[in-house]
């Protein structure tokens, strides 16, 4: 027989696609795609099951169909549909543990991959300019959807020494973007002006959705020679951007905001449902993150095939015209940038760990 593969998370597009993906992985004949609510989207020959991964049916399913391939995609920072930040919380850490216990007693499962995040490492003013997969944060996450995967590594972490025949595959993902992108940075991009922490720069990173699906499918199969596909490793596009140079390419011009007043904007935009501005959003969006990918290049054996820039580009052909043509976004991004700031001098924003020089003219 091939191989089975349970995947949670199937209502959202990318657990969808990866599911219609993983069905022509040779070696695979049969996919189990899990969520609580029904997909809108197709999901090829795979089985549907409604369950709710935060009840006890795991176990079960996973006896009755005999799974060795558990793909957990079922952690996200955006709610789906009506569902509340409650709700996005117990599924993802109460879940990843009940996914976790059934894979326990199940003597069928040889394989796990979990999909994490980069904000497990925080934004803190006293980050390393790089993260590596090995680097401690400075300061944990306090809440939100960062601390929900700081929770659920540290269950999979337990799981791994509990079930060391088990291969454990974690991937942090840097910001996911691309043409249906399906999170709160993307939210927070789409707004006609984008609200900024005044004298602050932050450096970004992100990976293209159809970069994810390629490599879970390399994450959920049998290591290539020469590589090794369990571990921890960081998701994401070569290179960086700066929040400046994205709203210069998106066209949206930026409203500098003192820091003491970040929290209140974000609670207005919470209040009209626009986007999920939390405490880690803006931290992010103050101090930036920035993460190495050389075990991903050269332990896991996966290259993207998009950078962060191309990346970038692609979703802002999705997002349609901003407010301002790009070149007009820039010189009115220059101009804020000359602005004196409070204790230091013109033309400098700050960005945690010191001051970097804006890069003017990129678009």
């Amino acid at each position: 027989m091939g191989k089975v593969v349970l995947v949670t998370g199937v209502a959202r597009q990318l657990g969808g696609r990866f599911v219609r993906r993983v069905q022509r992985e040779p070696g695979v004949d049969r996919v189990i795609a899990v969520d609580a609510v029904a997909p809108a989207h197709p999901l090829g020959d795979a089985e549907f099951v409604r369950a709710d991964i935060r009840q006890s049916a795991l176990a079960r399913i996973l006896a009755e169909y005999a799974v060795d391939t558990v793909v957990h995609l079922d952690v996200s920072g955006k709610a789906l549909g009506t569902a509340s930040r409650t709700a996005i919380k117990e599924t993802n850490v109460i879940g990843t543990m009940q996914l976790l216990g059934a894979c326990q007693k199940s003597p069928t499962v040889q394989r796990l991959v979990v999909k994490s995040s980069t904000s497990v490492y925080g934004s803190a003013p006293r980050d390393p300019a790089v993260f590596t997969e090995t680097t401690p944060p400075k300061s944990l996450p306090s809440g939100g959807f960062a601390k929900d995967a700081v929770e659920v590594e540290g269950y999979v972490r337990g799981f791994a020494r509990r079930r060391p025949d088990v291969a454990v595959c974690v991937l942090r993902f840097a910001n996911i973007l691309g043409p249906r992108p399906d999170s709160p940075l993307a939210d927070y991009l789409s707004l006609p002006v984008l609200p900024t922490v005044f004298g602050y720069d932050p450096r970004l990173q992100f990976v293209h959705e159809d970069d994810v699906i390629d490599v879970l499918g390399i994450a959920s199969r049998e290591p290539r020679r020469g590589t090794l596909n369990s571990g921890t490793f960081n998701i994401a596009g070569e290179g960086v951007l700066l929040l400046s140079q994205c709203s210069r390419r998106l066209g949206r011009p930026t409203v500098p905001v003192l820091l003491p007043a970040v929290t209140w904007v974000g609670s207005a935009l919470r209040t009209i449902g626009m986007t999920d501005f939390s405490p880690e959003q803006i931290r992010l969006l103050t101090h930036g993150r920035v993460v190495s990918t050389v075990q991903m290049r050269e332990t896991l054996g996966f290259r993207p095939a998009f950078t962060t820039a191309e990346t970038f580009a692609e979703f802002a052909r999705s997002r349609g015209p901003g407010l301002l043509p790009p070149e007009t976004a820039g010189r009115a991004v220059d101009r804020l940038a000359a602005l004196p700031l409070p204790g230091g001098g013109a033309g400098s924003r700050e960005r945690g760990t010191g001051a970097v020089q804006t890069t003017h003219g990129a678009r």
